[in-house]
């Protein structure tokens, strides 16, 4: 752009009470309380000015009316629209941590819905009027369901693990196999949580080998408790050898030490009947004997981010008078979500219809491939020949540091099209309203039906048919 040019063009830029008498920018007004529309007026002036120093400005185009009255809206919208929103999984990922991972169930999203009306018997004991215990409302369920003496919840398991640590074995050791020192996500490892908690790590036994007689080696006037970590989110296979934690438990009576267990994912039901292994059940640690045991509620529990903490009440009570439990305590909406999803496991019979993460991972494939068909279907009507739309045969997972080896068969809609790419027509899903988070592969956008929600097919084609219309320009 020349410099007489920039010199033209800055020249042409209105000022903020020229704009606010605009027909268009009225309207906004009318929708819009005035401070925000004279901010979005300045920072879209603004923008444009820095355009045209730049040099990157289109011309003239970009000063008309229409132009800069739709910036200053798309401003607008940009600063009234939350930065949390829900959006439409169809990664296949089940619980997939970057959008939240569990869905919560109807029932726990409905307790929500009710509690946030107004106030709660968050810490009241309705029968005597007296202050009662938060951890009431979901300590028996979780101790009927568990089979476990006592139970306690915190914010997540990485605090659940902190604060059963911080109380058991300040200041003193902790054995470990040094192949269960596991990073839990967000760069968080087992050897950092425990040393923030304050006690010592004594690794015992080889990466993929470690023996009953590591630790009795290992175990002395120092040892304050044994610790076994499920790793959840990886897998060491081939040339190896773990302690079970019915040796490990019979190892700890006979040393006088308790024995922890951080389970991760947490499960409270046998997957195997659905294809998927290796997920030990909190049911089966209690069984065990194992004195404490962590687990998240929002992986395959299907509940909200929580670190629940199920065990020997001699140990809950010790963690309850902690003063980091006040600090890691979870507030109304958390026990609302898991009470509700709690109470769903009661009854068996419904589970996996009702809670939306086992329902995800139990479902057939051939439901799958009929979903995906009428999609496929639906997503033609809406888009005419703009996308090549097929079905295909393809992998889910299970995500959020569970069961990393199961792949899950499924069913996906494929969509090409020469007028776009696959990262491009990606992105655009990414960034619309709704947003669509899809996976991509041999060039093609996979949409995985599998973790679909109700009714948002529909919000998809919608989706697709606006992009396809600004992209032919139509």
């Amino acid at each position: 752009m020349a410099g007489k040019g920039k010199e033209h063009l800055l020249r042409s830029l209105p000022g903020v009470d020229e704009v606010l008498q605009w027909e268009e920018i009225k309207g906004l007004l009318a929708s819009y309380p005035r401070p925000l529309v004279v901010g979005a007026i300045r920072q879209a002036v603004g923008k444009l000015r820095a355009q045209i120093l730049a040099e990157t400005c289109a011309g003239d185009q970009e000063l008309t009316r229409p132009a800069l009255a739709r910036r200053v809206e798309e401003v607008l919208v940009a600063e009234t629209t939350p930065n949390l929103r829900p959006v439409i999984n169809a990664t296949g990922v089940v619980l997939h941590t970057n959008l939240g991972r569990a869905v919560l169930a109807e029932a726990a999203r409905e307790h929500l819905s009710a509690i946030a009306r107004g106030y709660c018997n968050l810490e009241v004991d309705l029968e005597t009027g007296e202050r009662g215990s938060r951890y009431s409302h979901v300590e028996e369920l979780l101790t009927r369901l568990t089979g476990a003496e006592g139970a306690l919840v915190v914010n997540n398991n990485a605090a659940a693990v902190l604060l059963a640590l911080n109380t058991l074995a300040k200041g003193r050791e902790v054995l470990v196999s040094r192949g269960q020192l596991v990073e839990i996500g967000g760069a968080f490892r087992i050897p950092e949580v425990m040393e923030w908690s304050g006690c010592r790590l004594v690794e015992v036994g080889a990466t993929n080998k470690t023996r009953l007689e590591d630790y009795r080696q290992a175990a002395g006037p120092e040892t304050a408790l044994l610790l076994k970590v499920h790793t959840s989110n990886y897998r060491i296979l081939g040339f190896t050898a773990e302690v079970g934690k019915t040796e490990l438990v019979e190892l700890g009576r006979e040393l006088g030490l308790p024995v922890m267990e951080d389970l991760g994912s947490g499960v409270f039901m046998d997957l195997t009947p659905y294809g998927l292994y290796g997920e030990p059940t909190v049911q089966e640690s209690v069984d065990a004997g194992v004195d404490v045991i962590t687990f998240s509620g929002d992986k395959l529990l299907g509940g909200p981010q929580a670190g629940i903490i199920v065990g020997k009440n001699r140990y809950l009570e010790a963690m309850k008078k902690n003063p980091l439990t006040r600090a890691l305590r979870i507030d109304k909406f958390t026990l609302g979500a898991l009470e509700a999803t709690l109470r769903l496991y009661l009854n068996p019979e419904d589970v996996l219809a009702k809670i939306p993460v086992l329902q995800m991972l139990s479902v057939s494939p051939d439901v799958l491939a009929e979903r995906a068909r009428s999609l496929a279907g639906q997503i033609e009507a809406a888009v005419g020949s703009f996308l090549q739309v097929d079905v295909a045969q393809d992998q889910s997972e299970v995500g959020g540091g569970a069961l990393p080896l199961a792949q899950l068969p499924t069913w996906v809609v494929t969509l090409e099209s020469p007028f776009i790419s696959a990262a491009a027509l990606a992105a655009r899903l990414r960034q619309g309203e709704p947003s669509v988070f899809a996976r991509i592969a041999a060039q093609r956008v996979l949409l995985d039906v599998r973790t679909l929600q109700e009714g948002e097919e529909k919000e998809i084609c919608t989706a697709l048919a606006k992009i396809c219309k600004s992209a032919s320009g139509s």
